[in-house]
């Protein structure tokens, strides 16, 4: 079967309307760096998403997941590459996604995760002037059409809602918080 004969032609439409603010935000950076605006605003963690603040770094949800649960490590310095930070800082990353991995398979089941830094915004950084890692939690079979052929995911949960399930998470499992 060939490759035209598989097209139907038809093209479908997702409407995500929430993606509007992600491409809003990467046009107009006159916000600054939502990193640093959620370290600072300290007053203001659960409407920025933060989970937990330690002595370097601070772990937040992603507003734009990949999928739910989808963590951000920052240190709390704007760096933007790895070469910048000490080394305590980095180690007490490292120390962060094992921590977040922990605490995504005791909330919400997470069986696997990919974990990793895009440096650069060739590298596909969004927000390539302060360093983060992503823990992005998986699932057997979450790979499915709507990635594949739609280049679409879906995020089955809300964010508000996710966020109190796993700062309640993080507080049975005696780990960091805001």
């Amino acid at each position: 079967m060939n490759e035209q004969s598989q097209n139907t032609g038809k093209k479908a439409n997702i409407h995500a309307p929430w993606r509007i603010e992600y491409i809003n935000m990467l046009n107009d950076r006159r916000d600054g760096c939502f990193i640093c605006r959620a370290r600072d605003e300290t007053d203001r963690d659960a409407e920025n998403l933060l989970l937990w603040r330690t002595e370097n770094c601070l772990v937040m949800m992603n507003r734009f997941p990949y999928s739910a649960g989808h963590l951000l490590i920052a240190p709390n310095e704007h760096v933007g590459g790895m070469e910048e930070m000490p080394d305590n800082v980095l180690l007490e990353m490292m120390a962060l996604s094992r921590d977040t991995q922990r605490l995504l398979a005791h909330s919400i089941r997470a069986e696997g995760f990919n974990i990793g830094m895009n440096i650069g915004r060739c590298a596909g950084a969004g927000l390539p002037g302060h360093l983060h890692m992503h823990v992005v939690p998986r699932w057997s079979g979450d790979t499915n059409y709507m990635a594949v052929i739609g280049d679409v995911r879906v995020v089955s949960q809300a964010l508000t809602e996710l966020y109190e399930q796993l700062r309640e998470a993080s507080a049975e499992l005696n780990l960091p918080r805001a």
